[in-house]
């Protein structure tokens, strides 16, 4: 068993890399420890949390704003247990298309754990304690990530989970307790409060989502709002302990008139059915064998060069083992890049323009520098906003939440970051990371003709803003 190049790790970046490969004429292997191709996104991650996602949006829909448009519902509940099959049966179907895609580009699957021999020959451990070795000329390590936790709370994935956990419960819960307010929190917290659930997010931070715009964590905070869904911003997680009925969360307030008024910090007890941990994620790098081939892990990552090459000549590594966001799109372009490097080609990634989005109702979406970035950088920049209220799309689909920041070079205007938060912002990012990508102007995208009604017009209206301080719908 001779290849080219073998893939360890099957995500969003391992399988986009070996079926450049194979595009590009290589013998190319794939490894996978699970019994299914795909990684966390595919089976516990990105795409079963949309589906909840989307499938609990419609029950909210239907319960709240249904009667607005003129449609009358009777006896409306959740049959939960139905969610989570339909949810079962897009991951079923996304994994099928991945087993699809490897016997279309002749790649051979191999299923268990890879670990380096040497640079050049990959154990292959079964299930049944069985070995196969894989003789190779390259080696790409996609092996992703895992949940991270903190100290004093353990993960028992009962009462204590991970998103994981979270994607497949039996029941809907009485009350969550959330840890922490980032993507993967806010996501998972507007799922379960949609259909009933008591969610509190607590987060160390004192704010939602803090990597990104701080404007959007305000408005994302007050959206969440009317689920109903309570915040405690600056408090400590200090402890998490469960029994079989339960979970208790102990935390410090750590907010500046917290601390104003007491010696202490204020010590704080959260009580609920489960606790989601949801700090973010770490590279999963276990049982690699990085040490028989002298790899040394640098702050729990694989460090690669500019071609994503490892300290070891023909061993490359991408996505979540590496420097960057931990985002499956990000794993893919990687993937694509470094399969075209070994292919001699000189392919390149615009890191800077690699969007971010969350989930929840309405999306939030970015790409490129946030205002605290230019101050610090010392950039002067203008600013062009233009809310979702004053677009007569979203208005027609009652969608009237958020708003849509351009920021542009005061210079050139150049557009150096969009911040959306509002209706298909996931959407109307792309429009945004092109625009950026060719290096447009504020002034480009207002000249440029929209589609009428279209949720893409906000970006239209916040770049007249930016160039001539004015739009024409505000």
């Amino acid at each position: 068993m001779k290849y080219e190049v073998t893939v360890i790790g099957s995500g969003p970046g391992g399988y986009v890399a070996a079926i450049r490969c194979a595009q590009l004429g290589m013998k190319t292997a794939i490894i996978e420890r699970y019994s299914t191709l795909g990684g966390t996104c595919t089976n516990v991650g990105c795409i079963p949390s949309k589906a909840l996602l989307d499938s609990t949006e419609h029950y909210h829909n239907a319960k709240n704003n249904f009667s607005t448009h003129g449609i009358n519902l009777e006896n409306l509940s959740v049959d939960f247990v139905k969610m989570i099959e339909r949810k079962n049966e897009v991951v079923k179907t996304n994994a099928a298309g991945l087993n699809f895609l490897m016997k279309k580009n002749k790649i051979d699957v191999f299923t268990g754990t890879g670990s380096f021999v040497s640079p050049n020959k990959i154990a292959v451990k079964k299930d049944d304690g069985s070995i196969a070795e894989i003789e190779t000329a390259k080696v790409i390590i996609a092996t992703g990530s895992k949940p991270s936790s903190i100290p004093g709370v353990e993960i028992d994935k009962k009462r204590i989970i991970t998103s994981t956990e979270a994607l497949s419960l039996k029941e809907i819960p009485k009350e969550m307790i959330v840890i922490g307010g980032g993507v993967i929190g806010c996501e998972l917290a507007s799922l379960y409060a949609r259909i009933g659930t008591k969610v509190k997010i607590v987060e160390y931070f004192d704010s939602l989502i803090a990597t990104m715009d701080k404007d959007l964590g305000k408005e994302l905070q007050r959206s969440l709002s009317k689920l109903r869904i309570e915040f405690f911003l600056s408090h400590k997680v200090t402890g998490a302990v469960a029994d079989e009925n339960g979970v208790v969360v102990s935390a410090e307030n750590m907010s500046a008139s917290a601390k104003a008024t007491a010696d202490q910090k204020e010590k704080v007890d959260f009580t609920a059915d489960y606790c989601l941990v949801a700090v973010g994620r770490k590279p999963y790098t276990d049982n690699l064998g990085l040490e028989n081939i002298g790899i040394t892990l640098e702050k729990g990552k694989i460090p690669v060069n500019e071609n994503l090459e490892t300290s070891v000549s023909g061993v490359y590594a991408i996505g979540d083992v590496i420097r960057g966001a931990m985002l499956a799109h990000k794993a893919e372009d990687e993937g694509v890049m470094i399969a075209e490097i070994i292919a001699g080609q000189k392919p390149h990634i615009n890191y800077n323009l690699i969007p971010n989005v969350v989930y929840t109702w309405p999306e939030v979406a970015s790409v490129g520098a946030t205002e605290d970035e230019l101050k610090q950088k010392k950039i002067a920049y203008k600013k062009g906003s233009f809310p979702f209220r004053a677009s007569g799309r979203a208005r027609a689909a009652m969608d009237i939440d958020g708003f849509l920041k351009v920021l542009a070079d005061e210079a050139n205007d150049e557009i150096l970051g969009v911040h959306i938060i509002g209706a298909r912002a996931a959407d109307v990012i792309g429009e945004a990371v092109v625009a950026m990508e060719f290096r447009a102007s504020a002034e480009d995208i207002a000249r440029i003709s929209h589609a009428h009604p279209t949720y893409t017009e906000v970006f239209k209206e916040a770049c007249f803003m930016a160039t001539a301080n004015r739009a024409i719908h505000l």
